[in-house]
């Protein structure tokens, strides 16, 4: 597999350091409120990553962290009159319920700052011990130029940096690039830990660097997240740890591009802001991540009404194919035939279609599109009919490549009411009696309650809209 490396600006082969294991960090959300579509991209994105390795083999250690200690969290504890971790823990417990609408599997350790403060002292500490930071009235900041790689993820130079920075009146950093690792307790009602400095907290950047080292160790295979985390935060990150710990902090950086409304960048000031809860509303999960999946990762993708309802569309064209061999399977019968076993072998073209997609930097748009030419080829083979058995491996097939992605893992309820299954009884005793003006209205009438009659040569198949 060769993955697009933000460190060196190419496609590079991937090569584990550990063979067959690899250990991923992704950051995770500041948990003061349900998370939005922007921050669904790459929690949809890494999933992808994680579950396609594993389909290739390898042991995935992936973590993802909750920052649970932050302004925001403490901003909104006053807004509602609450503690700091009565909000945090809240909206951990409602990330879960989004995430897990989008198929997104929880991580093997999810890190929060609070669960973590030890470590972060500790790292702190060994970077004043190495001359990399200082401390001044409580506050820790981190000394920039001495980490002379300042700026090599993101291509900044750090002469650019400087003079784009200003040290604002009453700032105590001894350098305006300088930035904290460790923050002074300056109100009573704020989150604080006792340190070799007072009370305080960690500053942002400082937490994810000590949680990937505690879980994953001091150099890891890769580091993911948003593009907007490049800098400064993970600049900030590769300083802080490779000073640290005197060794890469990551082999590979993935970013996945913007997510943009109607062509324009997504901000609360303009109105344009939908968490995935209230999408949630109008789209099911699923079609959420078809569409998240359905462009480069590394390309802006842009979210709009006409987008997801073309999501929707490709989502239930899978569905229905999946939907169609299962009553294949419970109404076919016998084993497979030489032409289908013929059939079958051919498939494996698309599954090495998918493959080559998915190698090539995770390519999920051209994976999917290798999952439609699965279904189309699929379609005209059962179009007059399938042993159960051929039905069997087809589906087995479809879901092979669908759950890789994410995709076709809600089992549809299948089941109709008593009235329903009345009126398409009804139906086939008029068809059976040559009475076709009854059977069309009956199917007329079904149409208009969100249902559809498909005459197979295995019976009737009702499908639901």
């Amino acid at each position: 597999m060769k993955i697009y490396n933000t460190m060196t600006r190419r496609k590079e082969e991937l090569k584990p350091i550990e063979d067959g294991v690899l250990k991923i960090y992704v950051c995770g959300p500041t948990v003061y409120n349900f998370f939005h579509i922007g921050n669904a991209r790459p929690f949809v994105v890494f999933d992808t990553l994680r579950k396609y390795l594993e389909y290739r083999g390898y042991k995935v250690k992936f973590v993802q962290n909750f920052t649970d200690v932050d302004d925001k969290i403490i901003n909104k504890a006053r807004e509602e009159g609450v503690t700091a971790p009565e909000i945090s823990e809240k909206y951990i417990e409602e990330y879960y319920k989004d995430a897990a609408a989008l198929n997104v599997k929880k991580a093997d350790v999810h890190p929060k700052v609070s669960e973590h403060i030890p470590e972060i002292i500790d790292f702190v500490s060994t970077l004043v011990d190495k001359g990399y930071a200082y401390e001044v009235n409580g506050d820790v900041y981190f000394s920039t130029r001495k980490f002379d790689g300042y700026g090599k993820l993101s291509g900044q130079n750090i002469e650019d940096l400087e003079s784009g920075a200003r040290i604002a009146v009453g700032d105590i950093k001894e350098d305006p690039l300088d930035f904290a690792l460790w923050k002074a307790r300056k109100t009573e009602d704020e989150l604080a830990w006792e340190s070799p400095w007072g009370m305080g907290r960690p500053g942002w950047h400082i937490e994810c660097s000590a949680m990937s080292k505690k879980h994953l160790g001091d150099t890891i295979d890769i580091h993911a997240g948003g593009q907007d985390l490049q800098f400064p935060h993970h600049e900030n990150e590769i300083a802080q740890s490779e000073c640290c710990n005197g060794v890469p902090f990551a082999n590979y950086w993935m970013h996945n591009g913007y997510i943009t409304i109607d062509n324009e960048k997504m901000s609360k000031s303009k109105g344009n802001f939908f968490t995935v809860r209230d999408i949630l509303k109008d789209y099911d999960g699923e079609v959420i991540r078809f569409f998240l999946l359905s462009g480069h990762y590394r390309n802006p993708i842009n979210f709009s009404d006409t987008l997801m309802e073309q999501a929707k569309a490709g989502l239930a064209r899978m569905q229905h194919a999946k939907e169609n061999l299962k009553h294949l399977i419970v109404n076919g019968e016998g084993t497979m035939t030489d032409d289908e076993k013929k059939a079958l072998e051919g498939y494996d073209k698309y599954r090495q279609e998918f493959i080559a997609a998915m190698d090539d930097d995770l390519n999920t748009a051209d994976a999917i599109s290798a999952i439609f030419e699965l279904i189309t080829a699929i379609n005209t083979d059962v179009r007059n009919g399938a042993s159960k058995e051929f039905a069997e491996k087809c589906l087995d097939v479809l879901m092979e490549l669908a759950t890789v992605v994410g995709l076709l893992q809600k089992e549809e309820d299948d089941t109709v009411d008593a009235d329903i299954q009345a009126l398409v009884d009804e139906r086939q005793e008029a068809r059976k009696a040559k009475n076709f003006a009854r059977a069309d209205e009956i199917r007329d009438l079904l149409k208009e309650k969100g249902i559809t009659l498909k005459d197979t040569p295995q019976g009737v198949q009702i499908i639901k809209e």
